[in-house]
């Protein structure tokens, strides 16, 4: 393991920007470097512009219970952050739950324990939020931060996937057109408008 640069960890603000594109961009860039299943991570990786990149950070620091902490070198560079969003375990349970997401390290400031810092900044948030969970999404197929979560007591409970809404939305429609509850509530929706058209006496 690589010395430990000095680094500072804050709050991100929307000066941020900027710097978090590039970080966003060496990371999905690095990604490739992890094989081909790998790289198609990258296609929900599209770089912005600072300008939607500010839009964005203000529309996620708009929900108080969105948390981004970033790690920065001497030189003000955002060499790492980090994403928690406050829920509950379930919607119908109080347990109060920290879902850490977006994880990201510089690809030459690995291995240094800005991963490590950053994970420790959200626990102790978890704590004073009194979250009895910690949640985190990872890459399915970045073979190193699923190991290094692994060894930090992450057990994998659940898959998330990802679909284009247009793709879905199409893919539904022709299965519900083709229901047969469909079939049943458009017959009774027919025979509602034959007896409001009926006339009286």
């Amino acid at each position: 393991m690589g010395a430990r640069p000095p680094v500072t960890l804050r709050d991100a603000t929307i000066d941020d920007a900027e710097n978090l594109i590039c970080l966003w961009a060496a990371c999905a860039a690095a990604a490739g470097d992890e094989g081909s299943e790998a790289f198609s991570q990258q296609t929900l990786w599209r770089e912005p512009t600072c300008e939607e990149a500010a839009e964005a950070l203000a529309f996620n620091f708009a929900h108080r219970a969105r948390r981004i902490i970033v790690a920065v070198d001497e030189e003000e560079r955002v060499v790492g952050a980090v994403v928690g969003d406050l829920a509950t375990l379930t919607p119908v349970s109080r347990s109060r739950v920290l879902v850490v997401t977006d994880l990201q390290v510089a690809p030459e400031c690995r291995r240094k324990s800005i991963a490590a810092l950053l994970l420790s900044a959200m626990a102790a948030h978890a704590e004073e939020q009194g979250c009895e969970i910690i949640l985190s999404t990872v890459s399915a197929h970045a073979r190193e931060s699923n190991r290094y979560m692994a060894k930090l007591g992450f057990n994998q409970i659940a898959v998330l996937r990802a679909a284009q809404t247009s793709l879905l939305r199409a893919r539904l429609d022709g299965k519900v057109a083709h229901s047969k509850v469909t079939g049943r509530l458009l017959a009774v929706r027919r025979t509602l408008r034959r007896r409001v058209g009926t006339p009286v006496g």
